[in-house]
């Protein structure tokens, strides 16, 4: 049974904990946590540098992923995306709201997002996410019946980040070279909302 009670999704939005992991994919000990703010702000940074998200959906053949708009409006532990309403997509989180969303930056940044989606009908708030690129990916204006919000209720996220491509390649051929498995390969945390 999956919990989609908006209150108690907002409620864990307001209690979330960064717990970077080690290299053997560990939580590491409390002491080196982050604040939320400082978590939601690095999750935020990276997201709004990637033009385009990947929205996976569970389906009764398995997964199935497609690509979705970025909104430009800053994370705060819910995403936003506009679909039209009679999609497979929408069908599927109506039947399982279990999502999965991922970001990829120039393969230096990737983020794995875990969450519930649910349907939003709210004309005022799509009228503030809209911009006039949707009119020409959906062929319809913001106040179309057909155009309807999905929202994703963040429950935790992942995160590496290599800081360039430069610095990845080169660390990861210095890992390989050297076989020295103390060599840095960038950053990966997992942020939990706690439920």
């Amino acid at each position: 049974m999956f919990r989609t009670d908006r209150e108690c999704a907002r409620t864990c939005h307001d209690y979330l904990v960064c717990r970077p992991i080690d290299k053997g994919g560990k939580a590491m000990s409390e002491d080196t946590e982050l604040t939320r703010e400082e978590h939601v702000a690095k999750v935020r940074q990276l997201i709004k540098e990637s033009d385009i998200a990947l929205l996976t959906t569970v389906t009764p053949d398995g997964l199935e992923t497609r690509p979705m708009m970025t909104q430009e409006v800053e994370f705060d532990g819910d995403l936003w995306f506009f679909t039209l309403r009679e999609t497979a997509k929408v069908t599927e989180i109506k039947e399982n709201p279990a999502v999965n969303v991922g970001y990829v930056h120039k393969n230096k940044s990737f983020v794995s997002v875990r969450g519930l989606a649910e349907v939003v009908e709210d004309p005022e708030q799509k009228e503030a996410l809209w911009n006039k690129a949707y009119a020409a990916i959906f062929d319809v204006e913001a106040q179309d019946e057909s155009l309807i919000l999905l929202k994703v209720l963040v429950q935790s996220v992942e995160y590496w980040d290599a800081g360039s491509i430069v610095k990845s390649a080169f660390n990861i051929a210095r890992k390989l070279l050297l076989d020295n498995p103390e060599t840095e390969l960038g950053t990966n945390a997992t942020v939990e909302l706690d439920v």
